[in-house]
């Protein structure tokens, strides 16, 4: 496979830099792009964002009526139009994404049956995946309507979820590759350590392929001995962190080799300026 810029001179003197990061989140991809952002000649395309606003708004604000709903003064109030529900998701918030999709187990823990789970699951999976293709189009909206000649596409960290980054006619990959140059953030032992620390303090809804995650639910379902509506659901997805993280990292790899370049989380970390930017990727090129 190809990639969009093949030397780093052929990178510092393109008039027009694509690039899409992707990492574990906690990397450092979104807040390089936001410093990019804000240098004002780069365009911050968020996939998590994408997917909020685009493809899950309905699910999200549904959901949140189907609770208020419950409650009978907010019930007559929703069913003669006299309050809006809206999702507040921004940039910066995007939460709203992640509470929709939740965790797995014991409903009195605020979790959900495994069958709502896995739709959900699925429902995010087309929604990234369509997201992704959607860069594209954002390349050139970015460059058409606001004269932008600079993008950066910030991905979730489930992108790995849904390629196969071995296959040379991935569709998804296929179509990133041709639009921007594909950057993998390497963390360290010492970086997955912290991160699955972070987790463990404040466990976050994820999204898993599906044969992940069946086999995950049925191993955390003998280990324990736990029946399904029994689960604590943080105590699920803090066991299943690890296990995710060891499971993507060999993905994230092969995508760096097959259709990119790898920058360490360190390199990444130390950006301060556009420049900074500019000479961390070249160091990644030929």
């Amino acid at each position: 496979m190809q990639r969009l810029y093949q030397s780093a001179a052929e990178w510092r003197d393109a008039p027009k830099k694509r690039v899409l990061v992707f990492a574990m989140s906690g990397l450092g991809k979104t807040h390089v792009s936001n410093l990019l952002r804000d240098s004002g000649a780069w365009f911050h395309y968020s996939i998590d964002y994408r997917i909020g606003t685009r493809y899950m708004g309905e699910y999200i604000v549904d959901n949140a009526k189907r609770e208020a709903m419950k409650n009978p003064f907010l019930n007559d109030l929703l069913r003669s139009d006299s309050i809006y529900i809206g999702s507040n998701l921004s940039f910066h918030n995007l939460a709203p994404v992640s509470t929709y999709l939740g965790k797995p187990g014991d409903p009195a823990k605020g979790g959900l049956d495994i069958a709502t789970y896995r739709q959900r699951q699925e429902q995010f999976r087309r929604a990234e995946m369509q997201a992704l293709l959607d860069t594209g189009y954002f390349i050139d909206r970015a460059q058409d309507l606001y004269g932008y000649p600079h993008f950066i596409c910030d991905t979730g960290g489930s992108i790995c979820e849904w390629v196969d980054p071995d296959d040379p006619e991935d569709p998804i990959l296929s179509e990133l590759s041709k639009r921007c140059l594909m950057v993998w953030i390497e963390g360290s032992d010492a970086h997955t350590a912290e991160l699955v620390r972070r987790f463990d303090r404040a466990p976050k809804p994820m999204a898993y392929q599906p044969a992940f995650l069946d086999a995950a639910w049925t191993a955390y379902l003998d280990e324990t001995g736990t029946a399904h509506e029994k689960v604590d659901p943080d105590a699920f997805i803090r066991w299943t962190y690890a296990r995710a993280m060891a499971h993507r990292q060999p993905l994230y790899r092969a995508m760096a080799r097959n259709w990119g370049v790898t920058v360490p989380a360190e390199a990444m970390a130390a950006v301060r300026s556009e420049a900074d930017f500019t000479d961390v990727i070249a160091a990644a090129l030929p």
